[in-house]
């Protein structure tokens, strides 16, 4: 090699571009440079060839130009993961822990044309009657719950107990769960996304999710939920499964993601020491160095094509580099791929940065002298190809003995506590165990 390819050779484990090899997107030495790999493969063009997990192959967009150009081209590239070639081919292992992430559903993001329009225009219609006041109340509300549990103790792990949970109970709130639905929601996203008994977990997930579905179909209430059944796009009760189960999932980790990033760029770098009042510009620092989904928005050709100087055959797996395509974006500071673009880009990104803005104000005046507990560079990422995350944020503050409760007027509007498919429960789950401090 050059002096210049050298200097661009990622850390030890990576094999060689030249050799013929995919590098790979998973283990602990990508988890803890990933800068290092993108800047490695851009040296050899707009993509390049990768392994999302032992015997799981893809191509990787990592130019901003190439990967807009793709994401703006539904006629050349489809959504519809049917088509993919290494999977109908029996070339995936059937128990591999990147499959349920690109495994075809019933739901907006793996469907293209009129069907893509039908499904997403239900989703964008329904996201668009969150009624902003109230949830930013209830952002509040949990904020307070999440931030009890600790205050006292003059330390907390930010990700574990805050970026983590926040999420999963505001989408359990806009989605009208019930105590023990949303509990087994909780658990399913949760295990699904740490791979802990992630096969159990996805199962606990969709029943959690049919529950819900037949819940509102008998009782409606003022939740995203009701509203995808009332659209006139029609939904059945498979799609209305597949999609809850997406909105859930795919809308809670990149969530949990992006507001532990955000607290972490805050609490690290010297530029953000008055943190109060540089929330927002930091959220969109975070959304262009170091956003919550890495490498996703997945694609297959619809045809052999030349693509950005590569050869791609029908049904290969492609996939975007948000995260190396972000390095070489350009323009306004708004104009990363972090909520990608084109039809498929993220129905509700508005809605994501509003919490995520108000949860970290919220933590931040509650606990205003918090900061680091660990040297920066003892942190750790947790490893996997399509996200960025780390795997715990140590903080300590001095101690809080109380976190207000809400006033009475709004413990009022606390959901009560239903029983659904389940049977009798042993232990209350989270949400549950909200719902009670709420009612208190």
């Amino acid at each position: 090699m050059d002096a210049e390819s050298t200097a661009l050779v990622p850390p030890p484990g990576c094999p060689a571009h030249g050799s013929g090899e995919r590098i790979p997107l998973y283990g602990p030495q990508f988890a803890a440079d990933p800068q290092a790999y993108y800047a490695y493969m851009r040296h050899f063009g707009a993509t390049t060839p990768v392994e999302l997990s032992p015997g799981v192959e893809a191509t990787l967009v990592t130019d901003y130009t190439a990967a807009l150009q793709l994401l703006q081209d539904p006629a050349a590239f489809r959504k519809d993961s049917r088509r993919w070639r290494d999977l109908n081919e029996g070339r995936i292992p059937a128990d591999s822990p990147v499959l349920p992430l690109l495994a075809y559903r019933s739901n907006c993001m793996f469907s293209d044309g009129v069907e893509h329009l039908r499904l997403r225009q239900a989703v964008t219609d329904s996201l668009a009657r969150i009624d902003t006041r109230r949830l930013t109340q209830r952002i509040g509300q949990i904020s307070d719950y999440l931030i009890s549990q600790f205050s006292a103790r003059g330390s907390a792990d930010l990700v574990g107990e805050y970026s983590k949970q926040l999420p999963l109970f505001v989408f359990n709130e806009l989605f009208g769960c019930p105590a023990d639905i949303g509990d087994r929601v909780l658990f399913g996203i949760s295990g699904m996304f740490d791979g802990v008994n992630a096969a159990r977990a996805a199962d606990v997930l969709m029943q959690a999710a049919a529950d819900l579905v037949t819940l509102k179909r008998t009782r409606p209430g003022e939740d995203v939920t009701s509203w995808l059944m009332q659209h006139e796009a029609g939904l059945d009760n498979e799609e209305m499964v597949h999609q809850l189960a997406l909105l859930l999932g795919a809308g809670a980790e990149p969530l949990r993601n992006l507001i532990g990033n955000t607290l972490h760029l805050l609490l690290t770098q010297d530029q953000y020491a008055h943190k109060g009042g540089l929330i927002a510009e930091a959220l969109d620092d975070t959304l262009w160095g170091n956003p919550p989904l890495t490498n996703y928005a997945p694609h297959y050709p619809a045809t052999d094509m030349e693509f950005a100087g590569t050869k791609l055959e029908a049904g290969e797996l492609v996939l975007v580099s948000i995260a190396a395509a972000n390095t070489g974006g350009a323009g306004s500071n708004r104009a990363h791929l972090a909520w990608s673009a084109g039809p498929h880009a993220c129905p509700s990104k508005e809605p994501a940065r509003h919490i995520t803005v108000t949860a970290i104000e919220n933590l931040l005046n509650r606990l205003p002298d918090i900061e680091l507990a660990v040297p920066a560079d003892s942190l750790t990422w947790r490893p996997g190809p399509f996200s960025r995350a780390l795997s715990a944020l140590p903080t300590r503050f001095t101690p809080v003995q109380e976190v207000p409760r809400p006033s009475g007027a709004t413990r009022a509007a606390a959901p009560a506590r239903e029983e659904h498919g389940t049977g009798p429960r042993k232990e209350r789950g989270l949400w549950s165990s909200f719902l009670t401090w709420l009612a208190k």
